[in-house]
């Protein structure tokens, strides 16, 4: 949940990761102290951006919940999706009935 909340931190502030891999050196570390998990952030260098507070992290805190649970139907729809070669095959000979596949993907995973 950390890493998500450094993500949209990042993002918020008009940084994201893929577009400045050079600039980007940020660990994200959970030594797990006594089976209890402790993430923090272990090193921060991000050009133009100061290492956030944990106040400023847990405002991100519904938004990476979100996110997360987001990505996870993604994920699910993705593998439902399959092939796109197959997909474009679909397509190709009956665009209507791959609409009413994907739509039905979509329904039975919906989105937050």
């Amino acid at each position: 949940m950390l890493g998500t909340k450094v993500k949209l931190y990042c993002e918020a502030n008009g940084k994201v990761y893929e577009d400045e891999v050079d600039s980007f050196n940020i660990i994200v570390q959970d030594d797990m102290i006594k089976g209890v998990s402790s993430p923090y952030i272990k090193t921060w260098n991000v050009t133009g951006l100061t290492k956030p507070t944990e106040s400023q992290l847990n405002s991100y805190s519904s938004a990476a919940t979100t996110y997360n649970k987001n990505e996870v139907i993604r994920g699910t729809r993705r593998a439902a999706y399959g092939d796109i070669g197959e997909q474009l095959d679909e397509i190709y000979k009956d665009i209507d009935a791959w609409k009413a596949r994907i739509k039905k993907i979509k329904d039975d995973n919906p989105k937050e």
